[in-house]
């Protein structure tokens, strides 16, 4: 997970939404824990909003079926 952790650092500081999307969205798949995964999913999702991005679709799908989205 360190290695997560470096790039989503770097990632922030070029405010690289698209990199940030896609590493919340591997976070999310990397933890075994359901709060955790849609703690990510979330942070994943608002990026994607942010940036105009078709990933908020599937990441809006993903946390709805987590119960996390109505």
């Amino acid at each position: 997970m360190k290695d997560l952790d470096d790039r989503m650092i770097s990632a922030h500081a070029a405010q690289d939404r698209m990199a940030l999307i896609k590493l919340y969205s591997e976070a999310a798949d990397s933890v075994n824990d359901r709060d955790a995964s849609c703690f990510f999913l979330t942070h994943a999702y608002v990026f994607a909003l942010e940036a105009g991005a078709a990933e908020a679709n599937t990441l809006h799908a993903r946390l709805k079926a987590q119960g996390r989205e109505s």
